[in-house]
């Protein structure tokens, strides 16, 4: 996808590979698996609010996204590879970012839990979660990615900055990090998703509308 507008209002290149197409078919089932991950720290944020049916729910969301992204990679088998990205570079630093990501994710897991603060996980865990779109979205030229990295990580720094640890309702103590972060967080990825699909069903039907011509 490195050649084509987020907004879909220009297309430099006038052939659109499978890679193209499979590439943004990954990034629908990465954010829809994560979004439902991000949907069970809120529903724990809930404590003895949560609901198993939350749960399903958030399932059920997640993995119909995740297999519209299958379908669209099923729908380009028959799409040739005259322009497959090739550029080992991205895929290492790629590489590189994602075990940054991992490692600091569990050096914060690690000391919030020493600390006895393990209640910072999951925000701290969003700030980085957050940051790691930045160099993402440039490696692989989604600008999307800019505002999905940006809005997790400002949710999470004016949820820790501005909003009690805990609220009662009903009686009841809710999280109220884990809750907005997760929830939040679960909302950003989803629509991440929904929007990266559409925009690779519109790289299918330009892919299709060329061999046509």
């Amino acid at each position: 996808m490195d050649e084509f507008s987020w907004e879909g209002e220009c297309v430099m290149e006038s052939t659109v590979s499978k890679s193209d197409v499979r590439g943004t078919a990954s990034g629908v089932m990465f954010m829809a698996f994560f979004g439902t991950v991000w949907a069970d720290v809120g529903i724990g944020g809930l404590q003895e609010l949560r609901s198993v049916w939350l749960l399903l729910l958030a399932i059920l969301i997640g993995a119909t996204l995740f297999f519209f992204g299958v379908a669209l990679i099923r729908a380009s088998r028959d799409l040739s590879n005259t322009r497959a990205f090739t550029n080992k570079n991205v895929y290492k630093w790629f590489n590189l970012v994602f075990i940054t990501e991992f490692l600091l994710i569990f050096l914060a897991a690690y000391v919030c839990q020493s600390t006895g603060h393990f209640d910072w996980f999951f925000p701290i865990m969003a700030v980085i979660v957050g940051i790691h779109f930045l160099p993402l979205a440039y490696l692989f030229q989604v600008k999307a990615y800019y505002y999905t990295g940006t809005l997790i990580t400002l949710l999470a720094i004016v949820t820790m900055l501005f909003v009690p640890m805990y609220v009662t309702i009903g009686g009841y103590q809710i999280n109220t990090w884990w809750s907005l972060v997760g929830f939040g967080s679960m909302l950003i990825l989803w629509i991440t998703s929904a929007m990266i699909l559409s925009m690779g069903r519109m790289l299918l039907r330009m892919s299709r509308n060329s061999r046509k011509n």
